[in-house]
């Protein structure tokens, strides 16, 4: 808790464009006093948490890392509700790559980021992966548990924010399909920096992020909570890592009912 609490206090001081001194003197204490809890050095007394918890206008709930969220993360939450699969349950043709480049041919450790009705977690679990796998989505999460149970495979599964959650062990393999845009342009470095600390030498990540594109219209979905990515963006992050792909395609979509299309950069890198 102590870790999850020193990256929120950080996280949503930085949002209200407070500094420490400035977030300091709100609650009557010193700077070194909030350097500390965002060290995690220290944690605010408990009598402290109404108060950081108005100035930083967010739920005492949320500032210690519980999911407790007053508006719609995902516009899929209502989605997820119906008893089909919206994304099917087919695995994602990444999975295979992943199955070819990295098989469990001893144990391996996998992270699914935004793992929505669990259909890729599930395939990884069922071909002998040791799988943890997180989404937002309450919804989500019950339909990749029921999946699971379905098909016989064991399946750990949290709720968890994408730009709240980090690594405290470690993975071999981190995977992540359509979901990486809604962390926020400016936490990028940080948190792709946690995930390439906690992965194991030999790891492996296997990601896809949405990119802009001038001839290429606006999707159709409104998600409110979504940040876009620039050509080459992701690939940045890896310039220490051995790369074993990293296209740039274009596909059609339809969603939300409506065709469209998508530009995506899909990137395989290693840590060597």
């Amino acid at each position: 808790m102590k870790n999850k609490l020193a990256n929120n206090v950080q996280r949503y001081r930085k949002e209200k464009g407070l500094t420490q001194e400035a977030l300091a003197g709100q609650l009557g204490l010193t700077s070194q006093a909030v350097s500390k809890w965002e060290n995690a050095q220290a944690m605010p007394d408990i009598s402290l948490l109404p108060q950081l918890s108005q100035i930083l206008e967010v739920s005492v709930d949320k500032l210690l890392g519980y999911a407790a969220y007053d508006n719609q993360v995902t516009i899929y939450e209502e989605e997820y509700q119906t008893s089909t699969y919206y994304w099917g349950t087919e695995p994602n043709s990444a999975c295979y790559q992943v199955l070819e480049l990295m098989p469990p041919t001893r144990p391996l450790r996998l992270l699914d980021i935004g793992c929505g009705e669990g259909k890729d977690a599930v395939f990884f679990a069922r071909n002998g992966y040791d799988v943890t796998a997180f989404d937002v989505s309450d919804a989500g999460i019950d339909k990749a548990r029921s999946l699971a149970d379905k098909i016989g495979v064991k399946l750990k599964v949290l709720k968890a924010d994408i730009m709240d959650f980090r690594l405290d062990s470690r993975f071999d393999i981190l995977y992540s399909s359509g979901v990486l845009h809604y962390i926020k342009p400016e936490y990028r470095d940080e948190i792709f920096s946690n995930y390439k600390q906690f992965t194991n030498e030999g790891g492996m990540h296997v990601f896809n992020v949405f990119v802009q594109k001038p001839f290429i219209a606006p999707p159709p979905e409104k998600e409110t909570n979504a940040y876009s990515w620039k050509s080459g963006e992701l690939l940045q992050h890896y310039h220490d890592w051995l790369i074993h792909s990293s296209p740039e395609v274009i596909f059609d979509c339809n969603s939300s009912g409506i065709p469209h299309k998508h530009a995506m950069s899909k990137l395989i890198a290693q840590k060597v």
